[in-house]
Order: structure tokens, then sequence, then C-alpha cells
């Protein structure tokens, strides 16, 4: 019996498949995605973007290739990349042969704008000859015109439609190794879709709410829809858009993944809005620990509060907690228990010590753990 049902969340069912090293569905851990923004036949740039988002945390990375000068930088950035690439295709299906051919893990198409069956054909053979797998990209901005035409307008079904018939045109060639978004940049739209698409495939699911605005307006829109989606399990990789770095978008997706529990990387801070009552300028504080504390890959919890009335409580559910004192002298919490005090001017670089040293014991402990159960 679980200790706390009311968090429990129950995963849908549904096949895995590979891309690249990292399984995406069928259990595995739900994946955060971003994409690129540099010109892709800059490899130097392209690679270097990569090497941020990879820090960050991202698990797969797609790259645009709308030209053969994409495509034949391909195998650079593939062959640089810590992570599986996806390369993402539209309308010219020679693209996407040349991307398997350099190495992709994963080609983003929309069968239905590939061309003919025997175009579709080649793509298949060509991801199935280099072990590729396949995304299926629904978008409501993008629509068929005969659904359109169908439907009046982008709606859950015209999505999962569409979806459904492209799904056909992968199985009708023996390709079975993909995995389907419906996205939308209209939250009720795009949750309606996925609802409808999870009960009637079996294939994993990529979520994602397109054009979802900027750093601050698309972390909402984003956390609303994939946060709907996630916590009643529907899902299994995910990529928030924003018109903001690609690194930004692996940090709020892993962010969305924390809040739910289903899965930690790095730091959950849990602080207080501040008010007249703050002993230390908590605003800040929390800016400078989050820029600092990025490198942090360990999951664990740092709790820091402005003053002692939600202070010691929230203290008590984190690994580490400060809370503000008078005098600028403020209390440090270690394992839930009051442990020491710190001043104002040594507040930062004492947090981030502890930090530093808790992860490193956890890792530690982690280490010791797998290697007696071997």
């Amino acid at each position: 019996m679980s200790i706390r049902p009311w968090r429990d969340i129950t995963r849908r069912e549904c096949r895995q498949i590979m891309v690249g090293n990292v399984p995406v569905g069928g259990g595995a851990p739900v994946t955060v995605q971003t994409m690129t923004n540099t010109p892709t036949s800059d490899a130097a740039a392209t690679i270097a973007q990569i090497r941020r988002c990879e820090e960050a945390g991202a698990d797969i990375i797609r790259v645009s290739c709308p030209d053969t000068d994409s495509t034949a930088a391909m195998g650079q950035i593939v062959r640089a990349a810590q992570v599986p690439i996806v390369a993402d295709i539209h309308f010219h299906y020679k693209r996407a042969l040349e991307a398997a051919d350099a190495g992709a893990a994963c080609l983003r198409i929309n069968p239905g704008n590939i061309g003919s069956s025997d175009r579709v054909a080649e793509v298949v053979r060509a991801a199935k000859a280099n072990g590729c797998a396949i995304r299926i990209g629904v978008n409501a901005g993008s629509l068929e015109k005969d659904l359109l035409e169908k439907y009046g307008e982008p709606c859950p079904e015209a999505l999962v439609e569409s979806a459904l018939d492209h799904i056909k045109l992968l199985q009708d060639h023996d390709f079975h190794e993909y995995k389907v978004a419906v996205k939308a940049s209209d939250v009720f739209l795009a949750v309606a879709a996925y609802q409808q698409l999870a009960e009637a495939v079996d294939c994993p699911l990529h979520l994602g709410i397109t054009e979802a605005g900027g750093l601050i307006g698309g972390t909402v829109k984003s956390s609303i829809g994939l946060g709907s989606l996630l916590w009643f399990g529907i899902g299994d990789t995910i990529r928030v858009s924003l018109s903001a770095e690609p690194e930004e978008e692996v940090r709020v997706g892993f962010e969305i993944l924390k809040a739910l529990g289903i899965r930690n990387r790095g730091v959950r801070v849990v602080s207080c809005p501040s008010c007249a009552r703050q002993g230390f300028d908590v605003i800040r504080t929390v800016q400078a620990l989050e820029e600092r504390l990025q490198h942090i890959r360990t999951p664990m919890s740092l709790s820091v509060l402005g003053c002692v009335v939600n202070g010691p409580g929230e203290a008590r559910e984190t690994d580490i907690g400060i809370t503000g004192g008078g005098n600028g002298k403020h209390m440090v919490y270690l394992s839930g228990v009051t442990d020491h005090h710190v001043q104002d001017a040594d507040m930062i670089e004492h947090i981030v010590r502890l930090v530093e040293a808790k992860a490193a014991e956890i890792d530690a402990a982690d280490a010791a753990s797998k290697l007696a159960a071997e």
C-alpha cells in the first residue's frame, strides 16, 4: 500500500522504442528533449549549443535538416553529441535518407507530406537500415486540407485522425519503431487530442504544446498542458517549446517532471515568495543559488525560507534548509534537524558548499549500494 496514494501516478502502458541508446515508452523514464536553433550547416555552433543542452540534462536533441548543407554536417554533429540526435525533416524525403545515413537516431517526419507511398517506403528502408526510429509529428497549424474541410477547423478528432493516417502509412511498410505527437498551441486542443490518441494507439507519445510563447508565458502554458497529461500518466518524452534558448527548455522540462515526482535531477528548491518578515533577501538568494547549483545532477532538496513561520516545517522535509533569523544570523538545517547558524555575508557560499558535500555523500552511498548489489 502506498504511503501517500494521492501522489501516485499510473503511467499509460505502451510498447517501447529506442531512440539511439535511449529507451522511450514501455515504462522507461520520461525523457526531456529540446531543439537547436543554430544553422545546422554550422556544425561548430550547433555542437556548442548541443553541449550546453547536454549539460542542462537533455536526453535527446533535435536539429533541423532543411537542406543538403545541413545533412552534410549531420555526421560531424552526431559524432560530437553525447545524446541521440533527431533529424527534423519537412517535405523533402531525400533529406531523411541523408540524415539516416549520417547517423541520426530518429527522423521527425510527417509521412503525409513526404510524398508518394514509394517515397515513404524509401524513408522506411533507410530508417530500418540505419536503426532509426521515426517520430510522426502532427501539428494543428499544418493539418491536411481534407481534414480541415471535413472538420471545419483543427480539433482533437482531426489531429487524431491525421496521426492514425500517418501511422498506417508506416505500418503498411512494416515499420513499428515510431512515436507520435499531436501538438497544438491551444492547451485545451492539445490535451484533448493527446487524451484521445492515448486511447487509440499503443506507441509512445511525444508531448508538447507547440508555439507556447516566451520563457514565462510558454512555461506556464507548457506546465498546464504537459503537467495535466503527465499527471494522468500520458506521455513518454516531452519537449517544452519556448521562444528562449534551448537549454531553458530543458530546465523547464525537468522542473515539470520534478514537480510531479516523475523524475528527479538536481536540486529541488522549496522557497517562500518573501515578505516583510524575511531575515534575508529571499528572491536574490534563490536566484543566486539556482545559478550556482546548476551543475548538481544528484537529486536532492533545499529549502530557503525567509523567517521562522514556515521555515522549520519546510526544513524538516528537505535535505538542507536555511531559515532567516534576526541580526543577519540564520539557522541551517541538515536532514531536517537544526544544526548551526550562518552569518548573512557567508550564507550563499556556505549553502553551495553544503549542497556539494551532500551530493557527493549521496553519490558515494549510491555507488556503494550498487557495488554491494553486484
